[in-house]
């Protein structure tokens, strides 16, 4: 039983802390969705800005519009899965 009690303690430790799963989506910096854009096959030449659309966001899908120095893209993120990528220009 102690056993058992040290996994959840270690588990819940790892979600909360900085850079856990929790907060992925929430404050994700320009560079980070960028990479993410190029590694769908988009252009981003250099990152701007980046603005979550708390209009667009369910509870497992957060929208972010993302401009960069040659395109603007609202990129929709779902965990597990790719990010669905649409093109504001």
């Amino acid at each position: 039983m102690a056993w058992r009690g040290f996994l959840i303690r270690a588990f819940a430790v790892a979600l909360l802390a900085p850079g856990g799963g929790v907060t992925w989506a929430q404050d994700a910096p320009p560079e980070d969705l960028a990479s993410q854009l190029r590694l769908q096959g988009h252009r981003c030449d250099e990152p701007v800005t980046a603005q979550r659309d708390a209009q667009l966001s369910k509870p497992d899908e957060v929208v972010w519009n993302l401009r960069c120095s040659n395109a603007s893209y609202r990129m929709r993120l779902t965990p597990d899965m790719a990010a669905r990528v649409e093109a504001l220009d």
